[in-house]
């Protein structure tokens, strides 16, 4: 399922974008300012952004300039009422993929959506599909784990979470946020699942007794550690 998250602050805007990505079968989530959304983009990693330029606070362009700089390539659509030519010249100078000028049919925007994904998807067949640290080595393609040289097996969940992990670089996941990207749990539902998987990926994979990449946050949850 792809996710997609959508800048907006005018709130029915918002909800009736998230509506109809929902119908569509996205994962969907919303920020309602420039501070909310480059943090979101960096914790959630969607796979596309829908963003307006007049937010409270921080501006979409210094959102974009932000998500840029930190090197993610993420696809962004940019949703704004400023149609003039030198609004979408700095737009695309800051390598936004797309500009839509409001008012915009929902249906085009759909459609703009799914080719962008479809675009992001053949340009990963071509990329590299293979994470690691240490002395592990992940193949995306195969969904394959291997240590120093040998083939480890992981149960698909704790596969999903080790890539959870590994993909927010450093960032910190709580055990609701993981239990709901992994599990697809609302947040509100805690239990020992997180913590049960964290201590496989841990016997598997790094040191049960002094783990070096799979680091423990006191009472906030779990962060990886290249």
């Amino acid at each position: 399922m792809s996710r997609i998250l959508v800048v907006e602050d005018n709130a029915d805007l918002a909800a009736g974008i998230e509506y109809n990505l929902t119908l569509e079968g996205y994962d969907v989530r919303v920020a309602d300012d420039g501070r909310n959304a480059i943090s979101t983009a960096q914790e959630w990693q969607p796979d596309l952004i829908l963003l307006d330029l007049m937010l409270p606070g921080v501006d979409g362009y210094h959102v974009l300039q932000q998500i840029r700089g930190n090197g993610n390539r993420v696809p962004v659509i940019i949703l704004s009422a400023k149609g003039e030519e030198a609004d979408k010249v700095r737009g695309f100078r800051l390598d936004a993929d797309q500009y839509v000028t409001k008012p915009f049919g929902i249906l085009e925007l759909l459609e703009r959506v799914a080719a962008l994904l479809r675009r992001a998807a053949r340009d990963a067949d071509h990329a590299s599909t293979t994470l690691s640290f240490g002395d592990v080595s992940i193949d995306l393609g195969s969904r394959s784990v291997t240590r120093g040289g040998s083939a480890v097996a992981l149960t698909p969940k704790a596969y999903e979470l080790l890539l959870a992990l590994v993909r927010r670089g450093g960032v910190v996941a709580s055990r609701a946020d993981l239990l709901k990207e992994v599990w697809g749990y609302g947040a509100f539902i805690m239990t020992r699942t997180v913590d049960s998987h964290i201590a496989e990926l841990r016997r598997k994979l790094d040191d049960p007794n002094n783990p070096r990449h799979i680091i423990t946050v006191w009472k906030v949850g779990y962060r990886f550690e290249d």
